[in-house]
């Protein structure tokens, strides 16, 4: 691919690079600790990779992270997995979170938005005490440190305080939202084998209530672990027989009391989204978030306490926990309960303006489908306040980077961002020094030694290679659930370069520090010895108005042949004619190469996704390879599983 791209979209002017967080913590870590004070961003991370324990010292200090023990030494085992970050140093997460409420007590630390869209504030105070009552009924429970807390709950005021009271007692939180279905939530959470489960009786979407009495009914059936159950009434309905009622738990006015626990005491679990067996249960440490969340929001989103930070987000992504971590930084955060596109498709620009949001976070395929809509979010939205819009989820095609800059603003800092649910962050994204350059994600996190690594373990610039993270990150998991060996872990990501972090992305690092990133490696297309990214493909087929969706694969055939078909989910009232499919095969001939011009272009009524919206091409290669439905995707994982019947039925039929 060409990574000749000279012209940025988007240029930050000298004030703003001056006043940006970044750039003043360089000038104090080349002060106090030795970073280099000339050279920009450049310098700043090569240092912060070279000298990873000083960098993140430093990190610790700038951000006055309360340690009520100190550290033996930042990094006591550097090896991966397995590294021992600040050994000895006993902290709190919750702590932390809570810390504006000591000068900001009336402010709001929480603006919950639904599909009214009118917003309504928690401040700062009531979230301190409201944390404080639960973790006392917590306690009087007999929840103790380790012991798991989960939530089938949307994306309310009621979830962060669970989890913040979870974190308080040194407790380990797990969340899924509530259009999980039953065998979903149980593939989950009885891995962990949870004490409590915090539950609402439904929820609104689309502008319907959808009950979930029957399924919690069922959870509590099938979590023998469970004491007890906690009620939501968000519909208005009463608590079922033996459940607490929320409001009797939060209604003292009782001060938080925060156990300190290790560094790499367990904060919470993640699951990843994966489509085959049980989904793997991440395991990420209380100090490990805590300083990974104040680098990444404080200093590479900007986040501080006059902003406001919105990520349209549900509580069974690892993006939600990122979004409650902008309390880590002071600043108020925006929690959307409700369809991304209710009642039409400009939905999360009315949010943005209505909260005064300052960074807008999304996903790649929402402004992709504003695009396709002809949504004006300038026009009809005042947007002065969003000083940046983030998107992530998948890559953000350069159309997706043209229309956000002419439909929103000329001078908006688009930062397209890369990480994972394994690591609850990002390696790649935001920098509010850098300029932007189209379909570019403006450079590697700090403390990241991001490389694109041929097969043989040697690095490339310029040039398609796997994602890899050379030295341990503080978020890393500290081990996976029922992982008694770690060899599940180990597996995940070790097992091709021994010691190095393989993500399973496809990356280019350009010679002028950028990074492109181009989808899933497990699901690479390899044409005539070729490798290439689906994402590539995606980009250039769903600019075509007809095509609402697609996904390719390729197969390698018994008789040593290669097989690439690609579906399309087509727009209403589009036809899959002779003209179509000619434009098709011409648009990914001439804007991609020959050799990406699929054998076959089918029809589908829809693609098939994970519950946390990505597409998902190995099960689908795994069908049309002739595996049985059972062995090829794990049910619970899927968000639409009678769409795999039709690809099920095409290996069927295909001679």
């Amino acid at each position: 691919m060409s990574t000749v791209n000279p012209q940025p979209l988007w240029q930050p002017t000298a004030e703003r690079i001056a006043e940006a967080r970044i750039t003043r913590f360089q000038a104090w870590a080349a002060e106090h600790h030795g970073a280099p004070a000339d050279g920009g961003y450049a310098a700043l991370h090569r240092w912060s990779v070279e000298e990873l324990e000083t960098f993140w010292k430093a990190v610790t200090e700038w951000f006055d992270v309360r340690l009520t023990t100190p550290y033996e030494r930042v990094l006591g085992d550097r090896s991966m997995p397995g590294a021992q970050w600040f050994p000895g140093a006993t902290l709190n997460y919750a702590e932390h979170a809570l810390r504006a409420a000591g000068s900001r007590a009336d402010e709001p630390a929480l603006l919950h938005v639904d599909e009214t869209h009118d917003p309504r504030p928690v401040t700062w105070a009531d979230l301190r005490r409201q944390v404080g009552s639960l973790a006392a009924e917590l306690r009087a429970l007999g929840v103790r440190p380790g012991d798991r807390v989960s939530g089938y709950l949307p994306n309310i005021p009621e979830a962060v305080v669970a989890l913040l009271a979870t974190a308080a007692v040194g407790g380990v939180w797990t969340s899924c939202a509530p259009d999980f279905g039953a065998r979903s939530v149980l593939d989950r959470f009885q891995q962990v084998e949870p004490v409590v489960l915090f539950t609402v009786d439904g929820y609104r979407y689309g502008g319907k209530e959808h009950d979930r009495r029957g399924i919690v009914a069922e959870l509590r059936r099938e979590l023998p672990t469970l004491r007890a159950v906690v009620h939501i009434p968000l519909l208005g309905t009463d608590a079922p027989d033996g459940a607490l009622e929320w409001s009797a738990l939060t209604a003292a006015d009782t001060a938080p009391v925060f156990e300190q626990v290790p560094f790499d005491h367990p904060l919470w679990v993640l699951y990843s989204s994966g489509t085959t067996g049980l989904p793997k249960a991440i395991v990420q440490s209380q100090g490990g978030i805590l300083v990974e969340h104040l680098k990444q929001l404080g200093l590479h989103c900007d986040l501080g306490p006059e902003d406001r930070f919105f990520w349209y987000t549900s509580t069974g992504w690892m993006m939600w926990n990122f979004l409650v971590s902008g309390l880590l930084t002071g600043t108020t955060v925006v929690l959307y309960d409700g369809s991304p596109g209710h009642p039409d498709t400009g939905a999360q620009w009315r949010i943005a303006e209505r909260t005064g949001a300052t960074l807008y976070g999304t996903s790649a395929a929402y402004v992709m489908a504003c695009r396709k809509a002809g949504v004006h979010p300038s026009r009809d939205h005042d947007l002065s306040a969003v000083k940046c819009v983030a998107t992530t989820g998948s890559p953000l095609p350069p159309d997706g980077f043209r229309w956000l800059h002419d439909e929103v603003r000329h001078d908006l800092w688009i930062a397209s961002v890369s990480g994972g649910t394994d690591v609850c962050s990002c390696f790649a994204g935001a920098v509010p020094t850098l300029p932007v350059h189209v379909g570019e994600l403006q450079a590697p996190c700090l403390g990241t030694d991001l490389q694109s690594w041929d097969p043989s373990g040697n690095p490339l610039t310029d040039e398609v290679g796997e994602l890899v993270v050379t030295n341990p990150m503080p978020s890393m998991p500290i081990h996976f659930w029922n992982d008694p060996d770690g060899s599940r872990y180990h597996d995940s990501y070790f097992d091709t370069y021994p010691g190095v972090w393989r993500h399973g992305d496809w990356i280019t690092l350009t010679s002028r520090g950028s990074v492109v990133i181009h989808g899933r490696s497990d699901s690479t297309l390899n044409r005539q010895g070729v490798r290439m990214g689906s994402a590539d493909i995606y980009e250039a087929v769903e600019r075509l108005p007809e095509i609402k969706e697609s996904l390719v694969v390729g197969i390698e055939q018994p008789d040593g042949g290669y097989w690439m078909p690609l579906f399309v989910h087509l727009a209403p009232g589009a036809t899959l004619d002779d003209d179509l499919t000619d434009r098709i095969r011409k648009t990914i001939r001439t804007q991609l190469s020959p050799r990406h011009v699929p054998d076959e272009i089918i029809e589908v009524p829809g693609i098939p996704h994970t519950l946390t919206g990505k597409r998902i091409e190995v099960p689908v290669k795994r069908l049309l390879q002739g595996t049985p439905l059972e062995k090829a995707v794990n049910p619970g994982s899927i968000d639409n599983l009678d769409l795999l019947a039709h690809y099920q039925e095409l290996a069927r039929t295909r001679p």
